[in-house]
Parts: C-alpha cells; sequence; structure tokens
C-alpha cells in the first residue's frame, strides 16, 4: 500500500495564527502533515536566516511545533534536524497568510521565503495568501484541493521540479475561479510617520497603510480585483537575461587602469 504524502506546512504570522490551524485541518485529508512555524509572527520578514543567536523549539501538540525563528528558519530547521520529519517531504505549504502577497510583496513576504526555502532544495512549494478573514475557510478547501493537484503534476514523484507557486485568495467568497496569472504591480502609499517618546527623541513607522493596483492584463493584482483566485509561479532564478549586455559592457571596467587602457588599445589595433 502507497504511503500518504508528506506536508511540511508553515507561515509567517506565528504558530498560533488561524490561517494555519485552517490550512493545516484542510490538508489533513491530502496527506500526513507536520507544522513547524514561526512562535511569534514575522510578517514582512522575507528571507532571512537566523545566524547570530540559538533557535529555540517547542512541541505544542502532535505534529505541531514552534521555533523561535524566521519562517525560512522554520523550514531549515524542519528539513535538517531529524527530529522533525520521518521523512523528505513531498510537499511544503506556508500559510493561510492574513493579507495579500501580490505583486512586490513576494521580495518582502516572509509566507512566500518559507515556500521559497523548500523551493530551492527540489522540493514543490505553495505559498496561500487570504485578503480577509471571512473567506478563510473557503480559501483552506480550494488551498487543499490546489495541493493535492500540485503532489499529481507529472514528474512529481520523481522529484524533478522544485516548483514554487504563490496563491492569492480576493476579499469574498464564494470565488469566481481560478486563474494562473503573473505577478502584477501593487503600489503603496509609502510614508515613514514620526512619532516622539516620553524622552523626546524621535522614533519611526515606516510602510503606508493601504495600496491600489495598476492594469496589467494577465496579473494576480487583476485577477483577485475581478474575484478570483491566483496561482502566480515564481522562478528561483533571478538573473535579468536581458541585463547581460549592460553587465558585460560594466565588467569591462578591468581591475586597474592599464586593462581599460589595454582593451581600447586593442580595439583600435582591430579596426
Amino acid at each position: 500500500m502507497a504511503q500518504r504524502p508528506l506536508i511540511l506546512l508553515s507561515n509567517d504570522d506565528g504558530v498560533e495564527a488561524s490561517g494555519l490551524h485552517a490550512l493545516r485541518e484542510a490538508l489533513m485529508p491530502v496527506g500526513d502533515v507536520v507544522t513547524v512555524a514561526p512562535a511569534t509572527e514575522q510578517s514582512a520578514g522575507s528571507h532571512s536566516l537566523t545566524l547570530h543567536r540559538p533557535l529555540r523549539h517547542r512541541a505544542l501538540g502532535e505534529h505541531l511545533h514552534s521555533v523561535d525563528g524566521t519562517p525560512a528558519d522554520c523550514i531549515y530547521v524542519a528539513l535538517y534536524r531529524d527530529a522533525f520529519l520521518p521523512r523528505w517531504p513531498d510537499l511544503v505549504v506556508s500559510g493561510i497568510n492574513r493579507g495579500y502577497n501580490l505583486g512586490t510583496d513576494v521580495y518582502y513576504s516572509g509566507t512566500v521565503a518559507a515556500a521559497r526555502e523548500a523551493a530551492m532544495r527540489g522540493i514543490p512549494s505553495i505559498a496561500f495568501s487570504c485578503a480577509h478573514k471571512d473567506s478563510l475557510a473557503a480559501a483552506a478547501a480550494v488551498s487543499a484541493r490546489i495541493a493535492a493537484r500540485t503532489l499529481a503534476q507529472p514528474g512529481h514523484e520523481e522529484g524533478e521540479r522544485g516548483s514554487l507557486l504563490n496563491v492569492n485568495y480576493p476579499p469574498r467568497a464564494p470565488f469566481a475561479g481560478v486563474r494562473a496569472t503573473r505577478l502584477g504591480k501593487r503600489v503603496y502609499f509609502d510614508e515613514v510617520e514620526v512619532r516622539e517618546d516620553p524622552r523626546g527623541r524621535e522614533y519611526y513607522w515606516i510602510g503606508g497603510p493601504k495600496a491600489h493596483h495598476e492594469p496589467m492584463d494577465g496579473s494576480d493584482t487583476e485577477a483577485v480585483d475581478e474575484g478570483f483566485v491566483s496561482v502566480t509561479p515564481l522562478q528561483l532564478d533571478t538573473t535579468d537575461a536581458g541585463g547581460l549586455g549592460l553587465a558585460a559592457w560594466v565588467a569591462a571596467v578591468g581591475l586597474c587602469d592599464d586593462d581599460e587602457a589595454g582593451e581600447t588599445s586593442d580595439e583600435g589595433g582591430e579596426s
């Protein structure tokens, strides 16, 4: 009898987050679920690892663990500390995040970073985010279906792909459908709010409270604005192929003035 898929679950809202527990329950019919999540909220922590202090672990229940680090820490520890997982996971899932992770949000998101940390190691991974708590139950149900379909992708059993998907749910259920999308543009009202502490010293809160989506055909922002679930594939190789010409031109600077002069002289001799 074939063994059930093993799913590693994490998030960035913390181990007590309602989105994590809703997703955990929804995934249990799909496979064996092990949860390793941050002890406290780590939103917008991006893909940082904790290298300059020890990490503490707590077992909170059967296959339910917290680590007092970042989302990427949690995946790293779960994968390389034998006590957490009985074997290498078939799928890593992160979320369900409280709020969107659209467009350039993926660079800041701890939710996406947890999934990316696993994808870097060849494990198919999915990050889930939901705009409103009222849609959480519906989002969890659809997330389980997306997870099951990802596990069934061609080549999955041979470990050929470490795919990374970023899934976002619109604010209201029932959803209009599911779309394959590209990253859109999410524009924030950026600001630095200046306040003063009781001793007269300034301190700052950064980040604007609201955002809007610029029109972009086929984008994740367009999809959720129209009531659809967006499924966006992300890539690990962020090399800009179109910028290789610029890189080559800059690299021609050489290591000293003589190098650059020599290149100029060589070019002159060929003409």
